[in-house]
C-alpha cells in the first residue's frame, strides 16, 4: 500500500462536497491491492467519500450504496484498477464476506461497516473511522433541540475523519 500515509491522522470535514474532494484526493493515490474499511454512523458520509474515491479513481458509475446488493464493481474508464464498493451491513461474520469472492489484491475494495469483517482477507489495510458531531452547532440536546431540526443541523455538522492503517 502506497500513498494513503499521507492521509494518516484526524482531520475535519466541512461539508459533503469536502468529504466528496477528500475522497478524490485518496482515489488519486491508491493502487490495486489497497483496502479500505469505512466505520461510521448511518448517514456519516461513507458513501460519500467513496463517490469521491471513484471520482479519483477514474471508474465508471454512479457510486450509490451497495446495501441491498451487497457489493458493487465499477470498472476504471483510464486503465486502473476497478473499485469494489461493499456494504457488510446485513453480513453476519467475516466468512460471509469471504464468500463474495472478492479479489482484494486486483482491485480497491472498499467496505463500509467493515471494523472486524477484514481480518483474514488482507494483511493490512486502511481504516476510516468518520464521527458525526456538533462542532460548533450549538445544539445541546440537554436544552431542548429535538426533532427535524436537530437532525438537520447534526446532518449540516462537521464531520471528524480519522485515518488509521491496521492491523
Amino acid at each position: 500500500m502506497t500513498g494513503v500515509e499521507q492521509f494518516e491522522g484526524r482531520r475535519e470535514i466541512a461539508s459533503p462536497e469536502d468529504m466528496e474532494a477528500l475522497g478524490r484526493d485518496l482515489g488519486a493515490v491508491l493502487r490495486a491491492g489497497d483496502l479500505i474499511v469505512l466505520t461510521g454512523p448511518l448517514g456519516a458520509g461513507k458513501t460519500t467519500l467513496t463517490r469521491g474515491i471513484g471520482e479519483g479513481l477514474g471508474i465508471r458509475g454512479p457510486v450509490q450504496s451497495p446495501t441491498f446488493v451487497i457489493a458493487r464493481t465499477h470498472p476504471s474508464e483510464v486503465d486502473g484498477p476497478p473499485l469494489v464498493h461493499v456494504d457488510a451491513y446485513r453480513l453476519g461474520s467475516p466468512a460471509e464476506l469471504d464468500d463474495l469472492g472478492l479479489d482484494p489484491d486486483h482491485s480497491v475494495t472498499i467496505v463500509e461497516w467493515g471494523r472486524g469483517m477484514v481480518d483474514g482477507l488482507v494483511d493490512t489495510w486502511w481504516e476510516l473511522e468518520i464521527e458525526r458531531g456538533w462542532s460548533g452547532t450549538g445544539v445541546d440536546n440537554a436544552c431542548g433541540t429535538t426533532g427535524h431540526y436537530a437532525a438537520e443541523l447534526e446532518d449540516a455538522a462537521p464531520r471528524i475523519v480519522t485515518v488509521t492503517r491496521r492491523p
